[in-house]
């Protein structure tokens, strides 16, 4: 069997498909199964064993989509599975030429118009979108729960230099403060606050990551720790991946840090406001969220268009307790 996932983005909601993948590899060990997904996010695939081939949308372009349309074509694929629900993945899907392209319900799926292009849909009662992946797989035969993560061992300049400048040994956690939204986004002064306390009472030495452009924010963490926390060198997802694996801790907004982190097992706080973190969040029941979702005005809104933003009202001590909380459970499991 030839099978296709389509998925193209974002970082985060690649790494929730990553466990559909590996249940498809496990249901047929024989298939060549092959990703489709946007360029800016092919790295994250490429470590996935799972996988036998990364196919890469180049561009957004008409030209970008006649060649990747192109690529799919050579392959006579057997399946396509739409894990993303929109126009764009549902259009790449049917063009590949499977005579089986499956995606979620009208019910479940972000635009309504994806449907015609598929010729078979399933749907799902589970919260959350790692668990609605894998319920997808129901119309292949498919009825997993186990979530796995298949990423590749990986070597990691940025965690050498990080070890380098810490001291060999040392353990340390993981600050992410930045997003993609600006209403995922908590206070920066308030992360240097909760760094502080990672080390003071933690005894980790905080690691502030940071993204394309946001260099800045990261050294308003470490300006507002009391010295606590170090900045991150620039990372890839390479480096995030083999970060995450040695960490021994990340507290971070909802965004692509926090579930590359998740995925590889590494103890997690997570800071939500516009998003469900009972549909985003970490599925590990040992992980902490704070959330203001109950309360937030503009679920997934990418700004916020109220008076009071949502996640405004988090204070560091409540973060404080759920990272207290998240390690007393670590230690109780090991």
């Amino acid at each position: 069997m030839n099978a296709l996932i389509v998925r193209l983005g974002a970082l985060g909601d690649v790494v929730h498909a990553i466990p559909a993948a590996a249940a498809l590899r496990a249901a047929y060990p024989g298939a060549e199964i092959d990703w489709l997904v946007e360029a800016k996010h092919r790295a994250i695939v490429d470590l996935v064993t799972s996988i036998d081939r990364t196919v890469v949308l180049e561009r957004a372009s008409p030209s970008g989509w006649l060649d990747v349309i192109r690529q799919l074509r050579l392959k006579a694929y057997d399946l396509a599975i739409d894990l993303q629900g929109l126009l764009k993945s549902a259009v790449l899907a049917r063009a590949s030429g499977a005579p089986r392209v499956i995606g979620f319900s009208i019910w479940h799926l972000r635009e309504k118009s994806a449907r015609p292009f598929y010729s078979e849909t399933a749907s799902s009662d589970e919260a959350h979108v790692v668990f609605q992946n894998l319920r997808l797989l129901r119309a292949v035969g498919i009825d997993e729960g186990t979530i796995r993560f298949p990423l590749r061992e990986v070597a990691s300049r940025a965690l050498d230099e990080i070890g380098a400048r810490i001291g060999s040994g040392q353990r340390f956690a993981l600050v992410n403060p930045g997003a993609a939204w600006p209403n995922k986004r908590w206070p920066a002064t308030r992360y240097g606050q909760v760094a502080a306390f990672v080390r003071d009472v933690c005894g980790f030495v905080p690691v502030v990551l940071w993204g394309p452009g946001e260099q800045a924010l990261a050294e308003e963490v470490v300006a507002s720790s009391s010295g606590a926390a170090v900045a991150a060198p620039p990372t890839t997802v390479v480096d995030l991946v083999a970060l995450s694996r040695e960490a021994a801790l990340v507290v971070s907004g909802d965004t692509g840090p926090l579930h590359i982190a998740a995925a590889v097992g590494t103890a997690a706080v997570g800071i939500f406001g516009p998003t469900d973190p009972a549909r985003n969040g970490p599925w590990d029941a040992r992980d902490v969220v704070v959330s203001r979702y109950e309360q937030c005005k503009c679920h997934y809104d990418r700004r916020c268009h109220e008076r009071q933003w949502c996640l405004d009202e988090v204070i560091v001590r409540e973060v404080c307790a759920a990272v207290q909380r998240r390690l007393s459970l670590q230690r109780e499991h090991e």
